[in-house]
């Protein structure tokens, strides 16, 4: 399982002294309210930045990061991710997990078929949607609700499923 979990990319600056719009990664923009802290992902380093402001502005989150007075402090970091560690992460329900966790999963149907891996969750208004490469590339959608669902395993990296008719040729 990863130790870092992306909350959030800075997309831009935000005027000229030093803050940042990001596009938040996170079910829930408004935890960066209660965040102090968070990991940016230079692509060399996690460093760490204090949180001084958060406002919102559209789907977006504006923070001002305590030591970058200027744009050209923070300029250099868009696109960069920033991080939480584990602890940090929201608490989730029963049978609710992190994407991150879920991709390369082995998926299973309740036969014994192996399907494939996961390779990518689709957050649609509805449910989720998983998506599902086959050993012969071929994507298969598999609505994350229920009765399609049947168990997940994160340590063991195993999904059993059901597949209502129509999913699979």
């Amino acid at each position: 399982m990863e130790e870092f979990l992306q909350v959030g990319v800075i997309s831009s600056t935000h005027g000229l002294k030093g803050e940042v719009k990001v596009f938040p990664t996170t079910d829930d923009p408004a935890r960066f309210k209660k965040l102090k802290k968070v990991l940016l992902d230079t692509g060399k380093e996690h460093k760490e930045l204090e949180i001084e402001r958060v406002a919102f502005f559209k789907q977006f989150v504006i923070l001002k990061f305590k030591g970058f007075d200027h744009i050209d402090q923070i300029e250099r970091y868009k696109g960069k991710g920033l991080l939480v560690t584990r602890d940090q992460a929201v608490k989730l329900k029963k049978n609710e997990y992190f994407i991150t966790d879920l991709i390369g999963i082995t998926v299973y149907t309740e036969e014994g078929q192996t399907l494939g891996r996961l390779k990518d969750v689709l957050v649609t208004g509805a449910n989720d949607v998983y998506v599902v490469e086959a050993a012969d590339k071929k994507e298969i959608l598999i609505p994350a609700i229920k009765q399609c669902i049947l168990s997940v395993n994160i340590e063991e990296r195993e999904m059993m499923v059901h597949l209502l008719k129509g999913l699979v040729d």
